[in-house]
């Protein structure tokens, strides 16, 4: 048989192929090769930077350092093995197309309707940042131009326009990094971070169409061609605003994208559209990124439409082109061209202008609107920041031969040196600490110099009275801030429903039911002729509910945190608080707040201070961690491994606040037969699709919405002498609570001391005994005193009687309060089971909840503790 005609051998390795040796042909292996070496360099190098929270372009730049000619390309064949010249090209070209798409990206990032409402403050903060670093590196590139002038790789270039390309990469700021760092400092919410924010988004503007002249000069043969890439761009970026944004918006509209997102057809239109903007500004002389860029203008930013799209596209461009766009960066940087002292001498004069510059002009620009000097620093530390954008540009400039290798590399260092120093330099010029300060100051509360309160509290205030006085209105719940989550929302609105203000029927209602009972009973010792007394006029209980969304490492979750607003009136459960908040006749208000879960706690409690809280309502989840999508919520009892896990530590740094009223809410009862399985087997082995008969099997009813006509039925143990104040507040929110004409109350007081023969229990049972009977709902609660040595295992035995079941058309909700009382951990034996799990859930909730939630009855449970620190004393820290 003649080999001649044989097909090439196609056995790969097993005909003895070398996987690693560049085929033109078939440049996929070598391309895999190369890919995933950057892709877990650049990922290990990530892990140690991310802990002192360094953004992620640092990494991949260092990578690229590291995998080229500075580093491992000084070790004899490592290049020619892995990046061979010829195979350069395939890897740029796919690094090229990410970047076009990450422009585009950028491009929906950037909201100009933003700039526009803070524009007095953007224009002069981005005028200053921009025009003193853009005139100092004017200057500067004189020297660069002359020194460098002989490297090769570069063509003969007028120095106009080197001066302007030179300007441009040392004022430019980084728009996308910038956003990550105020987000990972907490800072996006400041009166800095506002001002930053409104200023990079003018600043990336410029900075732009900046370098998009500088480039159009470069390219142009001629002054007049260059005149006429720069009208073409222009017209074209006329016909995107007034002919395709408005298409797309109909189009979007019309098939419903905007309502219910981008379907992956208009996802494909989308981005055919962004790849054929690139193609026109890459043919008439403009780059290829400024069509993307472009394109991500004019998409809709309506219903969030913009989040969306990034949400579809960012991961496949940040976990593989970005890294491979920047590490191409690094295998172009070759530290050892810097061989010289003038050199380097260049490279510190690049850094400092390009950071002292943009610092020295931004603050002082914020320091005229009205900022004082620190957070004039902090908003010039910001601008100062470069990564992405200016790697962007420093490419850009390569690539069409305006910088050498040498001079590129001198300003990478300088972009790696500036991106690293942001974070530290912000974070030691306005830490958490002086924000707080600052605040306070700003509203007149302290002396700036001393720190002490201007007007401090007497004492007499809210919370002020001691914890052994019968309780007052001055524990009364006014004002509550609600964690909102969506796997609990409906038990959290049955509990809500209590604070609602009475209407004049059910007022009505409650005068006839008094009188009733009063005319039944014969009683005539109480307050008014109808036996009790008649409920005070109050107003309605404020509510803010407070959703907290995780922050992620993707874009569209830093986007998100920038459009927050919008996110507020468009999210689903805030919008149902709302409403079904108005239906129950509470003063409702909410918001979405997106940060990292590792602040929602500090948040939560943050929030509660601002808005003056008189309790902060915690609602237990039993999925372990603060996700909240829908799923059953077992109890945090022994044995369930989800209450030692996240969400249990979530709730002990709440607890652990001593300035705040604190109840966490773990609910059983108001759940019903929400995310239970059905126990009928043969229902759940059905395939057949359902008909009209058994819809009424199939759907359970849900009793957990608020419904005017429930009854209520709260239990409430108190304990000892008095002298815990959880206990009197849980006493107070109890009383509160009975003011609804459809809630019932048993409060029961369990002593150790025989016969209540304590003086200060004595007292402290007749203090109750005494408000209850003069409280206007005293018909419909009732009070007892029980001696018991063991009082823990009393009032859990006690409970378990006390659970109501309804039959009928009655519907009863129970509810047991529980004051927290974790200093009273000695109040009655050990748990018999020692697991971690149980021990975990009565440090955080407190042994008496604990043993309620162990009991696994038909019945939530609030767990309530009082602020143990009030305005007016002595200031920590």
């Amino acid at each position: 048989m003649d080999d001649g005609n044989r097909a090439p051998p196609q056995g790969g390795v097993i005909e003895g192929a070398n996987p690693s040796e560049y085929n033109p042909a078939d440049p996929i292996v070598m391309f895999i090769i190369q890919a995933s070496l950057i892709i877990i360099v650049c990922y290990l190098l990530h892990w140690p930077l991310s802990k002192i929270r360094q953004p992620r372009v640092i990494a991949e730049v260092i990578g690229g350092i590291v995998l080229g000619p500075s580093v491992m390309g000084r070790i004899p064949g490592f290049r020619e093995a892995i990046f061979p010249e010829a195979s350069l090209p395939n890897l740029s070209l796919v690094a090229n197309i990410g970047l076009v798409l990450y422009l585009f990206v950028i491009g929906l990032e950037t909201d100009v309707w933003f700039l526009l409402s803070n524009w007095r403050v953007a224009t002069s903060v981005s005028v200053a940042g921009l025009v003193l670093p853009f005139g100092v590196g004017c200057g500067l590139a004189w020297g660069i131009y002359r020194q460098f002038a002989d490297d090769e790789g570069i063509l003969p270039i007028d120095f106009p326009i080197y001066m302007l390309f030179i300007g441009v990469a040392i004022a430019i700021t980084a728009f996308p990094v910038l956003c990550r760092i105020l987000t990972e400092l907490k800072l996006l919410d400041t009166t800095p971070g506002i001002i930053t924010l409104s200023a990079g988004v003018a600043n990336d503007v410029v900075g732009w169409i900046l370098l998009a002249l500088c480039v159009t000069l470069a390219n142009a043969g001629s002054g007049l061609s260059a005149l006429w890439i720069l009208l073409s761009c222009l017209g074209y970026m006329l016909f995107l605003f007034f002919a395709v944004k408005p298409t797309l918006a109909w189009l979007l509209r019309r098939t419903g994208n905007i309502e219910n997102g981008p379907s992956q057809g208009m996802i494909s239109l989308i981005l055919l559209v962004a790849l054929a903007s690139a193609f026109f500004t890459a043919i008439i002389g403009v780059h290829a990124i400024f069509g993307g860029f472009m394109v991500g203008l004019v998409l809709p930013r309506e219903r969030s439409f913009n989040i969306k799209v990034i949400e579809k596209l960012e991961d496949l461009i940040g976990a593989l082109f970005l890294p491979l766009y920047f590490t191409l960066s690094g295998l172009r940087t070759d530290i050892g061209l810097l061989d010289s002292g003038i050199a380097w001498a260049y490279v510190f004069a690049v850094t400092l202008t390009a950071f002292f510059t943009k610092i020295i002009g931004a603050s002082v620009a914020a320091r005229l609107n009205g900022l004082v000097w620190r957070e004039s620093f902090t908003v010039g530390a910001l601008m100062s920041c470069k990564g992405l954008v200016e790697l962007i540009v420093l490419n850009i400039g390569l690539q069409a031969r305006i910088l050498s290798t040498r001079t590129f590399t001198i300003f990478v260092v300088m972009a790696l040196l500036t991106t690293f120093t942001t974070t530290p330099l912000v974070s030691f010029l306005y830490p958490p600490w002086y924000q707080k300060k600052l605040e306070a100051w700003k509203r007149g509360e302290i002396d700036w110099d001393t720190g002490a309160p201007l007007q401090p509290n007497n004492g007499q205030g809210e919370g002020g009275a001691n914890a052994s006085d019968a309780p007052s209105t001055d524990r009364r719940i006014r004002t509550m801030l609600v964690y909102l989550r969506l796997d609990n929302i409906p038990a959290t609105l049955t509990l809500i429903s209590l604070f609602g203000k009475t209407t004049n029927s059910e007022s009505d209602s409650l005068a006839a039911e008094q009188e009733k009972d009063a005319s039944s009973r014969g009683s005539s010792n109480n307050n008014n002729d109808n036996g009790t007394a008649a409920l005070p006029p109050v107003r309605a209980v404020r509510a803010h509910g407070l959703r907290l969304l995780p922050l992620g490492d993707r874009d569209s979750n830093v986007l998100t945190v920038s459009q927050v607003d919008d996110e507020s009136k468009n999210d689903t459960v805030v919008n149902i608080f709302r409403l079904v908040g108005q239906f129950l006749r509470l003063a409702v208000s909410g918001e979405v707040a997106v940060m990292p879960e590792s602040r929602f706690a500090e948040a939560l409690l943050a929030t509660s201070s601002t808005m003056s809280s008189d309790l902060v309502l915690i609602p237990w989840t039993g999925t372990g961690n603060l996700s909240d999508a829908i799923a059953p919520t077992p109890s945090p009892k022994a044995g369930n491994p989800a209450a030692s896990t996240l969400y249990l530590q979530f709730a002990s740094k709440i607890l652990d606040s001593p300035a705040q009223n604190v109840a966490v809410f773990v609910p059983r009862a108001s759940t019903g037969t929400l995310g239970t399985v059905d126990s009928n087997p043969l229902r759940r082995t059905t395939s057949r699709a359902y008909s009209v008969s058994d819809l009424h099997h199939a759907i359970p009813a849900i009793p957990s919405i608020p419904v005017t006509n429930k009854s209520h039925h709260l239990f409430l143990p108190l304990f000892g002498d008095g002298d815990d104040d959880d206990d009197v507040l849980a006493l107070a929110l109890t009383l509160q609570l009975c003011e609804r004409p459809n809630v019932f109350a048993t409060i029961v007081h369990f002593s150790s001391s025989p016969d209540h023969s304590s003086t200060t229990t004595a007292a402290w049972a007749h203090d109750i005994e005494s408000v209850v009977s003069n409280h206007a709902a005293a018909a419909r609660i009732s009070f007892e005193s029980v001696t018991a040595a063991k009082e823990t295992e009393a009032a859990v035995s006690r409970a378990l009687t006390e659970v109501r079941s309804g039959s009928g058309n009655d519907v009863w909700h129970n509810l047991f309060i529980v004051g927290r009382r974790v200093a009273k951990r000695s109040a009655g034996p050990s748990s018999p089971s020692s697991s971690s799990d149980a021990v975990g859930v009565e440090d955080c909730l407190g042994v008496t909840a604990a043993r309620f939630i162990a009991a696994d009855v038909d019945a939530d449970v609030l767990v309530v503790q009082a602020r143990t620190f009030r305005p007016g004393t002595s200031v920590r820290g």
